[in-house]
Order: structure tokens, then sequence, then C-alpha cells
């Protein structure tokens, strides 16, 4: 068997030498590179090419955040990031890890660590080292062509009148929280309809998620509650482990049926409902994350006359569920992320 190619990067000269011991007593892994900040992680990545990355979120020169968007930028690998303070500070943490490019993040592992905290970076490394990334531009680097002006809901109406679409549902996964927060943060403050999501997420970081989203856009974003009525400029998230979907009354209806592709929630379940009672007065939108859960759904969307999209290969963390979606021809339109909001609003 291949070993994994591992690269550390990590300040602290005993922190380091205690992931590299951790990860050489693994069988399967191998460690290749060691970076003692920031940049010389960038440097490394390029030239070793590792599989994936173990890196220290705080460190000087240039932090784990910086250093993964620009690896993501110019030599896309799947990063893990560790820090000492996640239990401190975790919701923040995973965000802004997750909206940098990261697959995830880690509490560091200490010395007298029982050996589970170890193995569960063990077992995350390799996990991800599996995940097919693609890259991320810069927004310093982006092609001038994918720039769009985002133009205010209110100025569209007053030139077509009252739009005829009534909702928006989004689905994502692995890479979702940073796509939905540049998606949320380009739409405007009088954006006109309600928007429904189910982001894939592990379990206790909802609350967390709709909190931190709240924060980067305009928009009102919160945990979807039984019966809530879909109110415009509102976001509606859906809870922990349970589906959220849309009744004939137009109410957010939430259960705790069955996880549809062992999944709950799931996009094929929101979407599907979406398309039975919005059918052509809806938009789906299906971004980055493994799997394929909702394209499906987003198919019965598109079969039902709503407007569908899905984001590209070049712009995902994950090409998974929308290259689904697009293999069954769910997508009308394939689009980068920040192209997304701007199409939503284009169609109004």
């Amino acid at each position: 068997m291949v070993p994994i190619r591992v690269l550390v990067a990590e300040d602290s000269p005993v922190a380091r030498e205690l992931l590299v011991s951790i990860l050489e007593s693994a069988p399967g892994l191998q460690v290749v590179g060691t970076a003692r900040n920031g940049a010389e992680a960038v440097r490394l990545a390029k030239r070793l090419t590792p599989d994936v990355i173990v890196m220290d979120v705080y460190m000087p020169e240039m932090d784990g955040f910086e250093a993964t968007r620009r690896i993501m930028a110019e030599t896309p690998r799947p990063i893990v990031l560790v820090s000492a303070s996640f239990v401190k500070n975790e919701r923040d943490l995973t965000f802004n890890a997750l909206k940098s490019g990261a697959l995830s993040v880690l509490e560091k592992p200490a010395m007298y660590d029982p050996p589970e905290r170890h193995n569960l970076l063990i077992s995350q490394l390799k996990l991800m080292s599996e995940v097919k990334v693609v890259r991320r531009w810069l927004e310093s680097t982006k092609p001038a062509a994918t720039c769009r002006q985002v133009v205010p809901a209110s100025v569209l109406r007053e030139r077509n009148g009252q739009s005829k679409f009534q909702v928006v549902a989004i689905a994502s996964s692995t890479g979702g929280p940073g796509m939905l927060a540049q998606i949320l943060g380009q739409l405007p403050a009088d954006f006109p309809l309600p928007v429904l999501i189910v982001q894939h997420i592990t379990q206790g970081f909802s609350v967390g998620l709709a909190g931190w989203l709240n924060q980067q856009t305009p928009l009102t974003v919160r945990l979807a509650g039984q019966g809530d009525e879909l109110q415009a400029g509102h976001v509606l998230i859906a809870p922990d482990d349970y589906h959220m979907m849309v009744n004939s009354a137009g109410l957010i209806s939430l259960t705790k049926e069955p996880g549809y592709h062992r999944l709950r929630p799931s996009a094929d379940q929101l979407f599907t409902s979406v398309a039975r009672v919005y059918g052509a007065t809806a938009i789906g939108v299906i971004l980055t994350g493994m799997g394929g859960d909702g394209a499906e759904g987003l198919r019965t969307m598109r079969e039902a006359g709503a407007r569908t999209i899905a984001q590209d290969k070049d712009s995902c963390v994950v090409f998974g569920m929308p290259a689904v979606a697009i293999e069954l021809g769910a997508a009308e339109q394939i689009l980068p992320a920040n192209k997304i909001a701007a199409a939503i609003i284009t169609m109004l």
C-alpha cells in the first residue's frame, strides 16, 4: 500500500515533534515535510505536493487561515487545521477554517492526551486525504471575467415589476459554509424572497452556523422552527437531525423520518417538497459537497419548471453533489460561486 504523504506545519518545535511522532506511528501515513510557519507551508506544499496537510492555525509570518487560502489557490490540497484554543473558540475557528478552504479543524493533540484524541487526528487525515479538492481563487487573483455587480432587488422591481418567484432553496455539504457566506453576502438587504438551506454539518454546529452566517450577510439568518412562515429576506437553515420541508400551506415542516440516503437533514427532501409546493416559482441551487444528496431533488425541481443552478467544478471545494446533479441533467446553469447571487437576482 502506498502511504499517505503528510505535510506538517507548526511553529512550536515541541508541538511539531509531537505531531510528527503521532503521524509516523500510524500505519499508512508518511510525514514528507515540516514547516515552521504558514509561508513555509505554502512553499513546501508546492514543492512536495503532499496528499494532505495538517497545519496549526496560529503561526508567525503567516497564519493557518492565510496559508490555507494561498495553498488552495496555488496547489490545492486537503487541509486539516489544528488549534490549542479550539474548545474555547470552536465556532469561530471552525467557520473561519471552512471559509478559508480547509476541510476541517480539530483540537491540537497534546503529549498526555488519551489515545483516542491522537487516533481522531489520524483517522481525520486519512479520510480527508481522499477528498478531491479543487482550486479556490484568491479574491485578488480571480479572473476579471468572474466579477459581476449585484443589482439591488429594489432596482430590479422598479425595472421589471413584481418577481414571479417565491422561494430560493440551497443545498451544500463539504466546503459549503464558506460558499454560503459568499453567496448570501452578495444578496441585498431588501432581497425579496425567503431562502431555505440544507447544509450537512457536524451535529451541534447548526446553531453556530446560523449565527456565523447572520454576521456575513445583510439578510436575517436563523435555524428553522416547526410551522415557521417563509418571509422575504429571511434565511432558514435546517436544524440538526431534522428533515426540513415545506408543506402545502407554505409553512416549514420538520420531521424525524428515517435519514434519506442515510442523511438527516436531506437536501432531496427539501428540494422535492419545494418542487411540489412552488413548482416553476422556485429557484434551486446545489453547492460543493461530497456524495449526491440533492441531485435527484434538484432534477425534480427542474422538471416542475423551477430554475436550477449547480456550482461549477473550479469553484467547488469538493465537486461531488453538483457533479451528480449535472450528470442527471438537473442543472439549468453551471456557475462559479461568485456568480450565483448575481444570477439569482437576474432571474427576478
